[in-house]
């Protein structure tokens, strides 16, 4: 009987060995893609950071006036004015469709008691 629970004894040591081995592994194998991914997300941010700046200097005013002005030809494009907008009040809406009536309803049949409905 002693024999027999030292056997199990050592085939859970082995077993809970195998296991940690294996978990070890795992880990080793998640901190390098978290390491990977951390390289990832650092280049990205490296790459947005330029474009922003990119995009900053691209959009500067001065560089567009003269962008404009030597398009004006082909673009038309004028600077914006207050009177270049117009008034709310002088947006034409759409008048809204008028549906035909279908399935008419005679109320005139129908008598009106003073009983509450509810």
């Amino acid at each position: 009987m002693r024999s027999l629970m030292v056997i199990l004894a050592a085939l859970g040591v082995m077993g809970l060995g195998f296991w940690a081995y294996q978990e070890n592994y795992k880990t080793q194998a998640s901190m390098r893609e978290v390491r990977s991914l951390n390289r990832s997300i650092g280049a990205a941010h490296e790459t947005l950071v330029f474009l922003r700046a990119e995009w900053a200097y691209l959009n500067r005013p001065d560089r567009l006036a003269d962008l404009a002005a030597l398009n004006f030809e082909r673009l038309e494009l004028l600077p914006l004015r207050p009177e270049s907008f117009g008034r709310v009040d002088q947006i034409i809406y759409p008048i809204p469709e008028i549906l035909p009536i279908t399935n008419p309803i005679d109320v005139t049949s129908v008598e009106i008691t003073d009983e509450d409905p509810l």
